[in-house]
Parts: structure tokens; C-alpha cells; sequence
């Protein structure tokens, strides 16, 4: 039986992953987050987690933006 799992970074929804233990998709909901759509995890925690650093990691990259 699949499920379906809520991801949510920072209080948005960055998407939903299904999939059953083992194998679970990511499905974007918002445009920052469309470079995971698609992508397998093992587990809905690896891709909350790969989901926040990905959000980190494009705060970060504004950030170096305005600064520049």
C-alpha cells in the first residue's frame, strides 16, 4: 500500500512524497523546489532533509546575490 507524505520546509509546503518503505518520490509543489521533482529517496525523511538543504542552499545563493 503506498502513502503519501507531506513535506514542508519553513512552513510552506515544499511537496508530497509517496511511494511504500523504500522507494518514495518526490512531487514539487512550489517552484523552488522543482529540481527534487521526481527524484527517489529511501526514505520521506532523506527527502525532507535533501528538501531543507536544497532550500538552504538557495537562501544562500540569493543571499550572494544581493551582496554582490
Amino acid at each position: 500500500m503506498s502513502q503519501a507524505i507531506i513535506i514542508e520546509i519553513a512552513g510552506a509546503t515544499a511537496g508530497i512524497v509517496v511511494g511504500s518503505p523504500g522507494n518514495f518520490r518526490f512531487f514539487s509543489s512550489e517552484p523552488a523546489f522543482d529540481r527534487l521533482d521526481g527524484r527517489s529517496f529511501h526514505s520521506a525523511e532523506q527527502a525532507r532533509r535533501t528538501a531543507a538543504a536544497h532550500r538552504t542552499a538557495k537562501d544562500h545563493r540569493k543571499d550572494d546575490r544581493k551582496a554582490a
